[in-house]
């Protein structure tokens, strides 16, 4: 027997349709059917046609995305190569993020002017920014293998691509594991772990090499007592030693025994890059001085200071060009307006802590933060959500679904609003947030929750389009596979439904009412 015809099926569609059945009743009985959805004018059409590019600014643009410039494609429509090069921008990821983000900005805009703008300059422009993410992303990560590379010959660890390829949580590990480690590194390794991410990025940076330092210092404490003379000399080795690991140089006994002033030239000579202009500038200041106080300053203390002063500007512009980045989507989506839950989670992240902004930014969060559960825009019925249920086979409808009740209820009426399947501009799909891979999709004229199959027919059936709410508020979708058709709630099913009348579920008095829907704050956040 047909699950959908089981008893809490039944009983599911009494209550949903019994509770619709005031709405239904003007849409159900004798309402003349209005005329097919109104197409462009005849104006828009030949504007949306028009060329106001040439070939080579077409070219120059189509380079920046890798677009295939072939003759096909160079003779569309300055929207359609628009949409050609978001399409191109879209596959290649976070690499093209500002294109993709300015070139569906200028595709939300009816005015040609906006397009050839963007093919003209708008790409260029946007494809800076993402060389300049791009620059910094590889030198943040430089420099995080850098720090890792000077936290081990601090250490005393010798140095190895596998050890410099772990993740920093593991790469503690590593370390507190490591048999040259010292009780205070060890110590210091353990509370990291303890922690958070900030937590062993900091003993990375600086908690390894200060912890070794204690090590040393209570060696040399226990030694002073035996040899004060060896004790000083154990404890100028170990600064030297400390001061060549933040030029990330293992230095030779040669090299340790040259006097002060020579072994900060030979620091300076060997560094093909230092680790940051105020610990280069603090060197060959300490270098050029004549004093030895000077050079013993640089060594015990100044070196450190300096170290520290770069690596604060650099935390500060990895944070920067985080809260940029956040800043620049949370502006995009905020102008598509369906995921208005990410746009305001972001917001607040925004004004919090740097960690906070990278926590947000990575990938599992981001997509989470698309959640949005469907309501009518209306409010009527009040309390009304699209949701699905296994027992009727996924099909979508509205029913009532509490913020307080079942957690199954709540993700089975929680949508993740991603970027369409079919790869359409201000086209979104709908992602189930209990069945990760099922999307509201079209089968036949009714909507089910259905898993992607990768083929170009279920990315369209899956895709909907936003339109500015038909009722005069929210969001109204219109079928990517079926256009003039809409998403729309009748008699407590969820279909794509015609103003034609064809249908008993196209047309009718309420129907610009039905198929306007509120992003509402997701029931399963």
């Amino acid at each position: 027997m047909d699950n959908r015809d089981t008893t809490a099926a039944r009983v599911r569609r009494v209550i949903a349709r019994g509770a619709v059945a005031t709405t239904v009743l003007a849409a159900a009985v004798g309402v003349a059917a209005p005329g097919i959805a109104v197409a462009a004018p005849g104006d828009a059409a030949v504007a949306s046609a028009a060329i106001g590019t040439d070939e080579k600014q077409r070219v120059s643009a189509a380079s920046v995305v890798g677009l295939d410039a072939t003759w096909d494609v160079l003779q569309r429509s300055d929207s359609d190569f628009l949409q050609e090069l978001w399409r191109k921008a879209r596959e290649g990821g976070e690499k093209y993020e500002a294109v993709r983000m300015a070139a569906e900005e200028a595709m939300l805009s009816s005015n040609a002017d906006d397009h050839v703008r963007f093919i003209v300059t708008g790409i260029h422009e946007a494809y800076e920014t993402d060389k300049k993410r791009e620059q910094a992303r590889e030198a943040a990560t430089r420099a995080e293998r850098l720090a890792k590379s000077q936290a081990l010959i601090a250490v005393g660890i010798p140095n190895s691509p596998d050890l410099l390829a772990l993740s920093d949580d593991n790469f503690v590990r590593a370390v507190m594991k490591h048999d040259a480690t010292g009780p205070e590194v060890k110590a210091a390794a353990a509370a990291a772990l303890a922690g958070d991410a900030a937590a062993w990025r900091e003993f990375i940076t600086n908690g390894a090499r200060e912890a070794h330092q204690r090590d040393v210092a209570e060696e040399v404490r226990q030694l002073q007592e035996k040899n004060r003379e060896e004790a000083q000399r154990r404890q100028e080795l170990a600064a030297r030693k400390s001061t060549a690991a933040l030029f990330n140089i293992v230095p030779s006994e040669a090299m340790l025994s040259l006097s002060g002033d020579n072994f900060i030239r030979e620091l300076l000579r060997q560094a093909v890059a230092a680790n940051g202009p105020e610990l280069y500038a603090a060197a060959q200041k300490a270098a050029l001085s004549s004093a030895p106080a000077a050079w013993r300053e640089f060594i015990h203390s100044g070196a450190e200071k300096a170290y520290k002063a770069d690596a604060e500007k650099r935390r500060q512009q990895v944070a920067e060009a985080n809260k940029l980045r956040l800043t620049q989507i949370t502006a995009a989506l905020k102008k598509t307006g369906v995921n208005p839950w990410f746009v305001s989670k972001a917001s607040k992240v925004l004004t919090g802590t740097d960690e906070e902004v990278v926590a947000f930014l990575k990938d599992e969060n981001q997509y989470r933060a698309m959640r949005q559960s469907l309501q009518p825009a209306s409010g009527k019925p009040a309390g009304f959500f699209v949701r699905q249920s296994r027992v009727d086979a996924n099909e979508a409808f509205v029913a009532p679904v509490s913020g307080t009740g079942k957690q199954t209820d709540r993700e089975d009426a929680t949508w993740i609003v991603v970027p369409s399947l079919a790869k359409k501009a201000d086209c979104y799909s709908f992602e189930s947030a209990r069945d990760r891979g099922s999307y509201l999709t079209l089968k036949g004229l009714r909507v089910v929750a259905a898993p992607h199959d990768g083929s170009d027919a279920s990315a369209l059936a899956a895709t909907w389009c936003a339109r500015p709410g038909l009722s005069g508020s929210g969001k109204s979708f219109e079928s990517a596979s079926q256009p003039t058709r809409w998403l729309r709630h009748f008699a407590g099913d969820v279909l794509a439904a015609a103003k034609d009348g064809k249908n008993r579920f196209d047309g009718g008095k309420t129907f610009d009412q039905d198929v306007t829907w509120k992003l509402a704050d997701p029931l399963a956040p």
